[in-house]
């Protein structure tokens, strides 16, 4: 296999780490100097060859680590991972993207072979080998949406399309940033999106689900997301608040480079063929100011980002109790030189 797994955790004493060829491939978020919450999407078509837009789903050097930190978080809490009755199809329609879409684009690492209906699919990496029948629930461990989402980096919902709306009913949410597929589930499109701040009174929400409804089916699009947190920690629920918060108060100039990171989301939408349901998957990236300020345009930006971001937003991205902090030690990295447009590492 061609990458190489890190043996990582993302708690307790946070061995996380990216290699040089992770940096260089990092999804940094912001192509200016400002930010402004929008919707931001385009078309999820294949990008060049290395980056995480590459193939349909990422694989990287955390696929490993990041799928034994969800085994651990759905042991302890079943929660986690939820599907009202009717999305059992959209399930399987998940699954079937998901494998064809592995098989496909990494070929040494995982295998799908079809019999009719008679599957037999193959993760090396994680050592399964599973023989099962395509839309049979009986024949695999867990149902098919939990099946698979085991095995995939990143969070996942799932929207049924009903009454012009979109209604997240299944999930496998383990490494979000603070918020709760618990609560979500059952809320249609607004309902989940109505915390985000600056959001025109939700008129930007009103053009992103106009057009999602309108999403086709092999025409899937992306967009970034961005939040913060306080060591490489993945599991940002606020089920384990009381595990995670408190780490805000403990940053200073000494520590606040090996433990801020950034939290970058690529998320993506597709349309799904027999369902019609929409899945969303929420992958996960994270870099740490230190590595961050290697690449001297993204420490630039960055501080510029954050001096600039109204604080509603600083509130809403969960660093507003330490923005001073971290703008500060942002700026001895930020030589005043201008930054050229785009999110790429290159001036």
């Amino acid at each position: 296999m061609g990458i190489q797994f890190n043996d990582e955790t993302f708690r307790n004493d946070y061995t996380y780490r990216n290699s040089p060829a992770g940096l260089a491939r990092f999804p940094f978020p912001f192509p200016e100097d400002e930010y402004m919450y929008s919707v931001n999407i385009e078309p999820h078509t294949p990008g060049r060859k290395g980056s995480v837009f590459e193939h349909s789903f990422d694989v990287d050097e955390h696929y490993v680590s990041e799928m034994k930190d969800r085994a651990r978080v759905l042991a302890e809490d079943p929660l986690r991972c939820q599907s009202l009755p009717h999305m059992t199809l959209a399930g399987w329609d998940l699954l079937e993207l998901i494998m064809e879409s592995k098989a496909r684009d990494y070929p040494d690492m995982f295998e799908l072979h079809k019999n009719g209906n008679k599957w037999r699919w193959v993760n090396k990496p994680l050592g399964i080998d599973d023989t099962f029948t395509f839309l049979d629930e009986s024949t695999l461990p867990y149902g098919p949406m939990e099946y698979i989402t085991r095995q995939a980096q990143g969070d996942f919902t799932l929207q049924d399309q009903r009454e012009d709306n979109l209604w997240i009913e299944a999930g496998m949410v383990t490494s979000q940033a603070d918020w709760s597929l618990d609560f979500d589930i059952g809320m249609s499109f607004h309902e989940w999106h109505a915390p985000v701040p600056l959001a025109g009174g939700m008129g930007i929400f009103d053009r992103a689900l106009k057009f999602l409804l309108k999403l086709q089916y092999g025409a899937p699009v992306r967009r970034f997301n961005w939040t913060m947190t306080v060591d490489p920690r993945l599991d940002t629920a606020p089920e384990t608040y009381p595990k995670w918060g408190p780490s805000k108060t403990t940053l200073n100039m000494d520590n606040v480079g090996a433990r801020q990171h950034l939290r970058v989301e690529l998320q993506t939408l597709y349309r799904l063929p027999r369902s019609n349901a929409i899945v969303f998957p929420i992958r996960c990236y994270l870099i740490s100011f230190q590595d961050l300020v290697t690449v001297p345009k993204w420490g630039r930006r960055l501080h510029r980002v954050l001096q600039g971001l109204p604080q509603e937003l600083a509130e809403y991205k969960g660093f507003a109790r330490n923005r001073e902090l971290l703008t500060n030690w942002l700026a001895q990295y930020d030589d005043g030189a201008p930054t050229s447009p785009g999110w790429w590492a290159e001036d």
